[in-house]
C-alpha cells in the first residue's frame, strides 16, 4: 500500500530592525549569530526526526537570520503555499525588532499564512505588565500567534496545532521553564553560520540569573533560577558543529562563570583541544567576580576562550547600587582585568550611561579614569534603557513617566526616556562624546601597547578597535549591530515611510557604499600603521603604565578610581563590614 507523502514547510526567521532612515540593518556578513534561531532550529530538527506530524508528513525546515539574509515575504509565502502546508515563526524577537517583525508578519497574514512570534519582547511584557503591550496587541489583532517562555518540550505542540489549523492565539509557558539537561542541542545550518564574521555559531550552556539588576530582562524572562545544560550536552554541541566544519563558538549565557558545571565543561573542552587537537575557540560572557573562582580564568584560556565580554556597567558604586547591581565591586575591577590580561584574553566591557547620578561631566571624567587606571581593551557604551520586561520599564509605566512609544529605538543606542540631571539632547551628546573620548588615537595606541606587552592578541585588537570605532563613527550603528558591507534594499523600508525613487535611491546608496568603504580602509590603515610602529619598537615588551601595574596596598588612597564621593562612601561601608583589606577585596 502506497502512502501519499505530505510536506509541512516551517520557516524560522530571526528579524533584524530598522536604522534611523527606516532601512533594515543588514550585512553581507553579520557579526553575532542568533542563539534563539539555533535553539529553535535544533528543536525543529528533533521534531523532524521524531516525525511529530506523522509518518506521512515531511517537515521541511528553513532558518533565516535577517541580519545577513534578505527576507522576501512573497517568496516565503510561495514556499509554504507550494508545500501545501506550513507556518512562519519569528524567533527571539527583541523589543527593538518587534516593529520589523510586524512588518514581516503583515503581508504573510494577508495571504493566509500562519505566523507565530516569540522572544524577549513577548515574554517580558507578558511577565511584567498587567495589560498587553501596544505592539503585542497589534500582533494579536492581525491574527499572529504569540509564544511566551521557552520552547523545549513544547515545540511539537505548536507544530501539531499549526498542521491541524488550530494554532492557539497564545502559548504561555512563563511559569513552567524547562530543564535543559539532555534537551535538543542548538544548531545552525553551516551555510547560515558562514554568513557571520569568522563563521561563528552559538550555544547557551545555561539560562536564568539569581541577581536583581533593575535594567535587566533576563531575570524576568528566563527566571531567577539558573538552569544548565550538562557537560555531556556541551561536548555533543561542539563535536556536532566540528563535524560540520564549524570551530568558533559564542556561549551566550550572560554569565558563564555562574554555571555550577563550569569546571567540568572547561575540562571537556581542554580535553578536546589539548588531547584530541580539535581547533575550537570561544567567546564568553562573565561577571566581574569570576576571577575569584580558583583556576577559572586559567582553564578558560586552555579551553580556547579568546574573547570575554564583561558587564562592568559603571565605576560609580552609587549608580550600581541604584540599579541593584551590587555584585559589581569596584575594588575588584583592576584585579579581575589584570587576571584576564595575564591569560592573554581580549576583554570587552559594557558601560551604561544615564544612571541617576550621571552628569555629562561625571561620565567623561569616569571614562578618562578608566583609560588611565583599568586595563580594558574594548569599551562599549549603552544608554540606560527601560527595556520592556525589566523592572525599570515596569516602574516607569506604572508611574506614567514618558517613554518613547517606538520600540525600534529600544536598541540601547537611543535615549528613550528622560533623565533627572540631563536633557535628552545633553544625554545624546554625552553618549557620542563617550565613544570619541575612549577611542582617541592616543588611547588606541595605549590599548595596542598594552596588548603587545602582555601578548593579548594585538593583531585581533587592531581589527576589533577598527570595528568598534568604525561602526559608531562611519555606520552610525552600535558595534553589536555591525558587520561587513552594509546592504540596503529599496523596498525593505519601514511601513509608513515612503519608498524612495529608484533614480534617487540607487545612486545615493552607491555613493554611500563607496564613501564608507574608503573611510573604513583609511581607519584600518591608520590603526594598522600604528600597530606596525609599535611592533617594531625594541622596547615594546617592556611597556608599563598605571593600568598594568600590579594591584598595590595603597590603591584606595592613590588611585583616582577610589576618590569620588560615591567610591569613598562605598569603601567606608565595605571597611566597616570587614569585606576588604588593602589592595584586594575579600
Amino acid at each position: 500500500m502506497t502512502v501519499n507523502k505530505r510536506r509541512f514547510c516551517l520557516i524560522l526567521i530571526k528579524p533584524s530592525h530598522y536604522d534611523d532612515d527606516g532601512y533594515v540593518i543588514q550585512w553581507l556578513r553579520s557579526a553575532i549569530p542568533s542563539n534563539s534561531l539555533a535553539v529553535l532550529y535544533g528543536l525543529a530538527l528533533e521534531c523532524a526526526g521524531q516525525r511529530v506530524l506523522g509518518d506521512n508528513v515531511d517537515l521541511e525546515i528553513h532558518a533565516l537570520d535577517e541580519t545577513n539574509t534578505r527576507i522576501r515575504t512573497d517568496r516565503i509565502a510561495a514556499l509554504i503555499e507550494g508545500a501545501g502546508a506550513g507556518m512562519v515563526m519569528l524567533v527571539g524577537v527583541q523589543s527593538n525588532q518587534f516593529p520589523r517583525a510586524l512588518d514581516i508578519a503583515r503581508p504573510l497574514r494577508q495571504r493566509g499564512i500562519m505566523v507565530a512570534i516569540g522572544g524577549f519582547h513577548v515574554s517580558g511584557t507578558i511577565a511584567m505588565l498587567s495589560e498587553r503591550d501596544a505592539d503585542v496587541r497589534r500582533a494579536e489583532e492581525m491574527g499572529v500567534s504569540l509564544f511566551a517562555g521557552e520552547a523545549e518540550g513544547r515545540f511539537a505542540e505548536v507544530l501539531r496545532d499549526s498542521a491541524s489549523g488550530q494554532l492557539k492565539p497564545l502559548y504561555n509557558f512563563m511559569n513552567d521553564l524547562p530543564d535543559l539537561h539532555g534537551a535538543s542541542i542548538p544548531l545552525l545550518p553551516p551555510e547560515r553560520v558562514k554568513r557571520t564574521a569568522g563563521a561563528t555559531t552559538s550555544l547557551d550552556a545555561g539560562r536564568g540569573c539569581p541577581y536583581q539588576c533593575s535594567f535587566c530582562t533576563i531575570i524576568n524572562v528566563q527566571g531567577r533560577k539558573s538552569r544548565w545544560r550538562s557537560p555531556d550536552d556541551i561536548e555533543r554541541i561542539v563535536r556536532t558543529n566540528v563535524a560540520r566544519s564549524l570551530h568558533s563558538f559564542f556561549i551566550t549565557d550572560d554569565n558563564f562563570a555562574r554555571n555550577k558545571d563550569w569546571e567540568a565543561i572547561l575540562d571537556r573542552l581542554i580535553q578536546l583541544r589539548e588531547v584530541e587537537k580539535l581547533r575550537i575557540s570561544f567567546i564568553i560572557q562573565v561577571d566581574t567576580l569570576c576571577h575569584r573562582l580558583p583556576n577559572f580564568i586559567a582553564k578558560c584560556a586552555r579551553a580556547g576562550v579568546k574573547r570575554v565580554f564583561i558587564g562592568l556597567e559603571n565605576i560609580n558604586p552609587d549608580n550600581l547600587l541604584a540599579a541593584k547591581k551590587q555584585q559589581n565591586k569596584i575594588t575588584e575591577y583592576r584585579k579581575m582585568l589584570l587576571a584576564w590580561k595575564q591569560a592573554h584574553i581580549l576583554t570587552y566591557c559594557g558601560y551604561i550611561l544615564g544612571f541617576p547620578n550621571d552628569t555629562p561631566e561625571s561620565i567623561i571624567h569616569d571614562i578618562q579614569v578608566i583609560q588611565k587606571e583599568l586595563p580594558v581593551d574594548l569599551l562599549e557604551f549603552f544608554y540606560l534603557t527601560p527595556l520592556p520586561g525589566s523592572e525599570d520599564h515596569q516602574k516607569l509605566q506604572a508611574a506614567n513617566v514618558w517613554m518613547d512609544p517606538d520600540m525600534n529605538k529600544y536598541d540601547l543606542n537611543h535615549a528613550v526616556t528622560g533623565h533627572s540631571r540631563m536633557t535628552i539632547h545633553e544625554w545624546q551628546e554625552t553618549y557620542h562624546l563617550a565613544w570619541k573620548t575612549y577611542y582617541t588615537a592616543e588611547h588606541i595606541e595605549t590599548v595596542l601597547r598594552r596588548a603587545m606587552a602582555t601578548g593579548t592578541s594585538p593583531g585581533k585588537a587592531v581589527l576589533f578597535i577598527t570595528w568598534f570605532k568604525g561602526c559608531i563613527g562611519i555606520e552610525k550603528l552600535h558595534p553589536l549591530e555591525g558587520g561587513f558591507l552594509r546592504l540596503k534594499f529599496r523596498r525593505d523600508r519601514r511601513s509608513g515611510m515612503p519608498l524612495e525613487s529608484p533614480l534617487w535611491f540607487f545612486p545615493k546608496f552607491l555613493i554611500e557604499v563607496i564613501a564608507k568603504q574608503l573611510k573604513w580602509i583609511s581607519l584600518y590603515g591608520r590603526i594598522y600603521r600604528k600597530y606596525q610602529e609599535i611592533k617594531r619598537d625594541p622596547a615594546r615588551l617592556d611597556y608599563m603604565d598605571l593600568a598594568l601595574t600590579p594591584v598595590a596596598d595603597d590603591e584606595f588612597e592613590t588611585r583616582e578610581l577610589f576618590q569620588s564621593a560615591g567610591a569613598q562612601a562605598y569603601l567606608a561601608r565595605a571597611q566597616r563590614a570587614g569585606t576588604i583589606h588593602r589592595g584586594v577585596a575579600a
